[in-house]
């Protein structure tokens, strides 16, 4: 998949490649890291937000 968008680019500027894999590197680490989380931990953080 990824070597059909890297052909496809053509005279697409490097850098936007290089962001869009940052991009799904740090989405893929992050999901990863949320789901090897305790839920205890997560139901914590998630009630930050609301309390004073």
């Amino acid at each position: 998949m990824f070597k059909y968008i890297i052909q496809s680019a053509g005279d697409s500027n490097w850098l936007a490649i290089v962001s869009l894999i940052i991009f799904f590197a740090t989405f893929l680490f992050g999901s990863a890291w949320i789901m090897t989380r305790k839920k205890d931990y997560v139901d914590k953080v998630s009630r930050l937000p609301l309390e004073d």
